[in-house]
Parts: C-alpha cells; structure tokens; sequence
C-alpha cells in the first residue's frame, strides 16, 4: 500500500507563472528594454567614474568621510587602510565594479523604499497589504526569483541590480516604517497647530526624527547588496563575487579566500560609516 501523497489531490501552477512570465515578455519587452538599458548606462557610467579617478583619491575621499561620520582619525585610516590591502592583493578593479552594483543597488532601494515606508506608516490597510509581501521577499530563496528577472533582462549586470533590489529593499522599507511610527504624535500635532501641513510635517518634523531608523535600514539594505553579490557573479555580473566563483569552480581556495576577504572589509568599511551617521549626533 502507497504512503506518497495521493496525486489526484497535486495542484501545480508552474504552467501559469510560465504563462504570466511569457505574457509579460511579449506585452512590454520594449519598455523592459529601456529600462534594462538606462540602467546598464548608469552602472557603466559609474564604473567608469571609478576608474577614471586615481586610487589615492578615492582613498582619501574614504577617509574624509569616515572622518565626517566617526570624528576619528584612527578610525578613517584603518577604513581606508583595509580598501587600500584590497589593492594591494590585486582586487582593486573588481572592488570599483562591486562598489558600482551596490551603490546603484542602494541607490534603487532609496527611491523606492522610503515613499513605501512613509505608505507603510500613513495608511494601516497599505501595511495590512504590504507587509506579506515584504516577508515573502525576504525569506523567498534568491534562486526562485532569479528564474524571471532572466526571463526579462537576461544575463548580466541589471538582471544583478534587479535581484539585489529585491533581495535588499524590505529591511529599509520596515525601518522607515518602524521609525515614522514611532514619532511622537504629540510634536506632529505641535505643528500641525503651527500651521504646517502634512507635506511639512512629514519634511520638517517625522523624518528628521525618525532618519537614524532610516539609516538603520539603509545599512542592513547594503550589507543584504554585498551578500548578493556572490549569487550576482552567476548571472553575469562582474566584480568580487567573480573572484569567488572562480575559486570554487577550480577548487583554487587562496583566491576565493582573498575575495571573500575583500568583500568582508569593503562591508567593514560601509558598515562602519553608515551606523555612524545613524547615531545621534
């Protein structure tokens, strides 16, 4: 006698998503296009930016704003130190395209997590609607969603920004949530007798208090980006993961180490400089 789950009672919808996925390919492969391209330009373009400024300045620039953030200068030069053993081992070109995905990354993140956490504080049923979705982008393995971002931008660097967005919005947009919720009413209400109106109140009063929450979340949003950048490296992207596929491919375990350590301290380096900027100061 069968113990196996009974197959008259398999329900399966792969054939709809596959339908959906298709649909979706024909009906706006044009707009994909345009917007797969705008965003390969801007992540080129940044690279390219990279590059084109010397090491040495980069460095320093690293240090100046570890220095703005922290008010230690112990502290820049051992951030700026652990970029500069990252050339040091021959990785500095794949740190700038690394740094190039997060940043865009990030920058996507930005724009779109908080307008969706102010939503998220501002309107209960959004949140009631929302937050399933975010825990669903969160605990949903990065291999399941890679499928369809390939189906639509293909191999490369933005199927890569694509996946990381997703991969690395819900902490920001929870955050912001978290932080404008947690404003006192009473100093909204302060200023709403003021005259402000709510465009102001949310300006002037709700965001300010709530920007080290914010912050916060930014910095869970890029160490989620460099956790990503692994799985990136399989999809076509180019930078530090490359380096760690490569050595797990060819089994060479230095160069795998290396660029695994490389991905450590530039996520050191970010760490370090965003929580600093979201303490009270």
């Amino acid at each position: 006698m069968s113990t196996g789950f009974p197959e008259a009672l398999h329900v399966s919808f792969a054939d709809s998503v596959n339908r959906f996925v298709d649909w979706l390919v024909l009906a706006y492969g044009d707009q994909l296009r345009a917007v797969s391209d705008g965003l390969l330009q801007l992540l080129v373009g940044l690279e390219n930016l990279l590059r084109a400024t010397p090491w040495w300045l980069l460095l320093a620039l690293v240090a100046l704003l570890t220095w703005h953030a922290t008010r230690s200068v112990r502290r820049a030069l051992l951030l700026s130190g652990l970029l500069f053993l990252i050339g040091v081992v021959g990785l500095w070109d794949k740190l700038l395209q690394t740094c190039a995905l997060v940043l865009v990354s990030t920058g996507l993140c930005l724009l779109i997590g908080i307008p969706f956490g102010i939503l998220l504080a501002s309107r209960p049923l959004a949140r009631r609607l929302l937050m399933p979705v975010l825990d669903v982008m969160q605990t949903l393995p990065s291999f399941v969603y890679l499928i369809p971002v390939l189906m639509l931008f293909g191999l490369g660097k933005v199927p890569a920004i694509f996946a990381t967005l997703v991969y690395a919005l819900p902490p920001l947009v929870r955050l912001t949530e978290l932080g404008l919720s947690q404003v006192d009413p009473s100093l909204t209400q302060a200023a709403q007798g003021l005259g402000a109106n709510r465009c102001q109140r949310l300006r002037r009063v709700a965001l300010p208090l709530a920007l080290p929450s914010i912050l916060a979340g930014l910095n869970q949003s890029v160490m989620m980006a460099l956790s990503m950048v692994v799985v990136a490296s399989m999809i076509g992207a180019r930078g530090l993961g490359e380096d760690v596929l490569a050595g797990i491919q060819t089994l060479n375990v230095g160069k795998g180490v290396e660029a695994g350590l490389a991905i450590v301290a530039l996520a050191i380096v970010i760490d370090r400089i965003t929580q600093a900027y979201g303490k009270p100061r």
